[in-house]
């Protein structure tokens, strides 16, 4: 299994895959120790892998674990199903958004249930629900690092595993609440299981790759399914059986995979809608809605019925090639993207006419498929897409900058020699450019990066008159200059506090959207509040409003952050003073007064729920605050039609929901999403005609328990 791979199973490796030194027994054929056979692991593994790997995995962990709480709930709004899932097992099943099951969060709950059974068993607090995270990407590494390793050197493993560590948005995304840490764990997980089913053309291990995908669907819906195409297509390629087994067996694993996300589908559309809560996110109460609509192919053709764009034209920023190098997602992920796109081409024009089988073309197959149709789909979709998606890619650039620099290292060919140097050069300059992008944020990078680049290029000229240790030394000193662009954004955002909705790595970059918006309705250019100044209607901020403040301090801020002493140990790169948790951002909570707080908590004893509000974050903050559940008027966006206006007044006379809370922000999504958004501005119109306000802790509160 995984665990043999760190340890001590071997499997056959390319040609020109090498080792330093292949281990065993001590000159005079004694044995070596115990001590040092455990640092070794594998009998044909250097001296030198298993501390590296040890480091890399214990650096990632203290990376993406320091200063955790300083975040707070993070995400707010999936914090507060996470504390739904403690108190009800059925708000487990289905990812409420409450205990009192009135409407689900807007994505499958698989990434829910980890946070949720840490949070039983540690109580729920910002560390037993981000801590896992973390945990799932030193895991990831891991996986990746175990994956690259069975086919080829050490040292092309821990580059992929380095790699993956170092990328900003997965510094941010490990350290976060939202879907994609688990999403990643589970498809790097899936990677590995189809490398052992190239192995031997096995059909147990092939189940399982497609298993993991469809696991991956309950973490994140359809997205999971964007590297099925590399995934067929490297096994129908690859795979060792004939054609025909070949399709059979993916056959069979695409049958593994209906039925592993399968189960939780069936059971959710079969169970009656009176018995379960609102599906939130979809307009008809429907599983099928939210997970070929709001969360499936709308994303695509941008056409999203309640959504807050509302199906119409979409701010998302131009579609196009170019997409993932712009200012909101360059800085995120695409500091070696260049690099992998090189080294895939180089390394399948070397290993072009080799038999079909061999394994360093499936690898780069593999991995390049998943990069090129991942990025593909994020570069052209119309629809809700944020920055922090990219992590997806992580991975897979991870692999395949490890594996194609492995495999032209080993070749030591004028081909190798002059396409390492291009990849390093092309490296620098785009590394460069993403720091010029940031001026005033610390220029001496970019002279350092500068320099660096320049003496690890001569020494790459240089290398055929070089012995093999100094050689080793340029091309270690080459990877360091490369990871000094990505390795000072990764500082940056472990050492800030993020929370809201949607989260930026690195600092705030001029001309990206950043984590507040403005988006343009029916009624015209809608503000949302709390979250920054008024838009210009073309979906970028204008004002610093109340969202993130950008810091300048003396360190490394990160995205949108007050200048500050840092978090912890991480003292000078930025973050808040004493750890505290940031301002609110985009989609953020609500700060829940003392006074608030003990009116929900003395009148909670028998009511399904303390309160009810329009926006699912408000929401989420008062039950956060409270520990109470707290009915979300019309869902995360203000749109979904949940509750309707005589559910919720057969609610309110049967006494199930005390308070009311006004100050919502829903119902400011544009075009169709506007007519269920109508439907949380009816219910507001009712309770205010009907129901005296009463003024706590500067909130306005209706009793609903009055006649």
């Amino acid at each position: 299994m995984i665990v043999d791979e760190l340890t001590t199973e071997v499997v056959d490796r390319p040609s020109g895959a090498r080792d330093l030194d292949p281990g065993g027994p001590a000159p005079g054929g004694r044995p070596t120790s115990r001590w040092r056979g455990a640092l070794r692991g594998r009998p044909d593994a250097p001296a030198w892998e298993r501390p590296a790997l040890v480091t890399l995995l214990g650096a990632t962990a203290v990376l993406y674990i320091w200063g955790l709480g300083a975040s707070g709930w993070a995400n707010t709004y999936y914090s507060a199903a996470v504390q739904a899932g403690t108190k009800s097992w059925k708000a487990f099943f289905y990812g409420s958004l409450d205990a009192g099951n009135s409407i689900t969060v807007d994505k499958s709950p698989g990434f829910l249930w980890v946070m949720e059974i840490s949070a039983r068993m540690f109580g729920v607090n910002s560390w037993s629900i981000l801590v896992p995270q973390a945990l799932e990407g030193v895991a990831a590494v891991g996986v990746l690092y175990a994956t690259v390793r069975r086919w080829f050197t050490p040292a092309a493993a821990l580059i992929a595993g380095l790699v993956l560590a170092a990328t900003p948005v997965a510094a941010l995304m490990f350290r976060f609440n939202n879907p994609d840490a688990l999403l990643v764990l589970v498809l790097t997980g899936a990677a590995y299981a189809l490398t052992r089913a190239l192995e031997q053309g096995s059909t147990r291990w092939l189940v399982l790759a497609f298993s993991l995908v469809g696991f991956g669907f309950l973490a994140k819906m359809l997205q999971s399914l964007i590297v099925l195409p590399a995934f067929a297509l490297v096994y129908l390629v690859a795979g060792p059986p004939r054609l025909g087994h070949r399709i059979w067996q993916l056959f069979l694993g695409g049958l593994a995979m209906l039925a592993s996300a399968g189960w939780w589908i069936a059971i959710v559309q079969l169970t009656p809608a009176a018995s379960r809560p609102y599906i939130g996110g979809s307009q008809n109460n429907s599983l099928w809605n939210l997970m070929f609509g709001y969360n499936g192919f709308g994303r695509l053709s941008g056409n999203e019925n309640g959504s807050v764009t509302g199906g119409g034209s979409s701010p998302w920023g131009i579609t196009g090639l170019t997409r993932l190098f712009n200012a909101d997602f360059g800085g995120q992920i695409s500091w070696l993207l260049p690099a992998a796109l090189l080294l895939l081409v180089a390394g399948l024009a070397v290993t072009w006419s080799r038999p079909r089988t061999d394994r360093t073309r499936a690898a780069l197959v593999l991995w390049g498929g998943c990069l090129i149709v991942t990025a593909g789909t994020f570069s052209f979709g119309k629809g809700i897409i944020h920055p922090y998606y990219s992590i997806v890619l992580g991975p897979a650039i991870g692999a395949v900058v490890g594996i194609g620099a492995a495999t032209l290292w080993s070749r030591r060919s004028s081909f190798a020699h002059y396409a390492l140097m291009t990849v390093f050069g092309v490296t620098v300059v785009w590394s460069y450019v993403l720091l010029d992008r940031t001026p005033a944020w610390h220029p001496w990078l970019r002279a350092l990066l500068a320099i660096g680049g320049l003496l690890a290029l001569a020494g790459m000229m240089a290398w055929r008159m070089l012995g093999r240790r100094a050689a080793v030394a340029v091309a270690a000193g080459a990877i360091v200059v490369s990871l000094i662009g990505p390795g000072a954004y990764t500082l940056a955002t472990a050492a800030t506090p993020h929370n809201g909705a949607i989260p930026s790595a690195g600092p705030t970059v001029p001309g990206g959207r950043g984590p507040t918006r403005a988006f343009v309705g029916g009624g015209g250019v809608r503000r949302f509040p709390r979250f920054g100044g008024a838009g210009n209607g073309n979906g970028f901020p204008v004002g610093n409003g109340n969202g993130l403040p950008i810091g300048n301090g003396n360190g490394f801020p990160g995205a949108g952050q007050v200048p500050g002493p840092g978090i912890g140990g991480f003292g000078g790169f930025g973050g808040r003073p004493g750890g505290a948790a940031p301002g609110g951002g985009f989609l953020g909570g609500t700060s829940v007064g003392a006074a608030t707080k003990s009116l929900l908590q003395a009148g909670s004893a028998g009511y399904r729920w303390v309160a009810a509000t329009v926006d699912a974050n408000n929401a989420a903050s008062y039950q956060l605050a409270t520990g109470e559940p707290v009915m979300a008027v019309g869902g995360f966006n203000g749109t979904d039609p949940s509750p309707t206006l005589a559910q919720f007044e057969h609610d309110v006379a049967a006494h199930e929901i005390h308070y009311f809370i006004a100050g919502g922000g829903g119902g400011f999504g544009g075009g169709p999403g506007r007519a269920s958004g109508a439907v949380s501005r009816s219910i507001t119109s009712w309770v205010e005609s009907n129901f005296t306000p009463q003024t706590v802790g500067g909130v306005t509160v209706y009793d609903l328990s009055a006649s």
